[in-house]
């Protein structure tokens, strides 16, 4: 199995989607010993932000050429996306402007646009200062997820798991209770990737 885990965090060590995608990756690579990980700390070593790039031996595309062609490739995509400011982080949007093409992991048809990324299970560790699930008087201002949700679809990615610790800001025992509501999805949603 090839799996692909990404960090775009900017708290290091106190971040709550480090661990949860620290975690997801450690029982899949635990229930599948033989497991290939690419790792990216998309905050440590940031991609440029996409513009155009006219000659393909530019070293911005050829990082952008391998970061396409390694999901393309992943069996299974593990995602660290902490909400910033209601949406994602911008090293994260970074990386998907790199995965979006035209002609790789989408076509535009007769019909209108189809996913080409399809086949693989990707699992989102996503983090909340403050709840914007469904239900919550906040869920209008969830461009995070919404926005995940629709592009991996866009995609043609049909397997989409969220791994969700939410609430975390509000107080010390709130966080110990979404992060231990996390950890027992985890294996909800490794068990669905194995």
């Amino acid at each position: 199995m090839k799996l692909l885990h990404l960090d775009a965090s900017a708290l290091g060590s106190h971040s709550v989607s480090r661990g949860l995608t620290a975690a997801i990756v450690a029982e899949l690579t635990a229930n599948n010993p033989q497991t290939e990980v690419i790792y990216h700390d998309l905050v440590a070593n940031p991609l440029a932000h996409w513009t155009a790039v006219a000659d393909a031996s530019d070293p911005v595309a050829v990082q952008g050429s391998q970061m396409i062609e390694e999901f393309l490739a992943a069996d299974v995509v593990v995602i660290g996306a902490p909400m910033y400011n209601f949406s994602i982080p911008s090293q994260l949007k970074a990386w998907i402007d790199r995965i979006a093409v035209a002609g790789k992991s989408f076509r535009y048809t007769a019909n209108g646009p189809e996913g080409l990324a399809g086949g693989k299970r990707v699992i989102i560790a996503s983090s909340r200062g403050g709840i914007y699930s469904e239900g919550s008087a906040a869920q209008p201002m969830d461009f995070q997820e919404t926005y995940l949700r629709a592009l991996f679809g866009f995609l043609g990615v049909t397997d989409l798991e969220f791994v969700r610790a939410e609430g975390v800001n509000f107080s010390e025992d709130h966080k110990v209770e979404a992060l231990k509501t996390a950890h027992a999805s985890i294996s909800v949603a490794t068990r669905k990737a194995a």
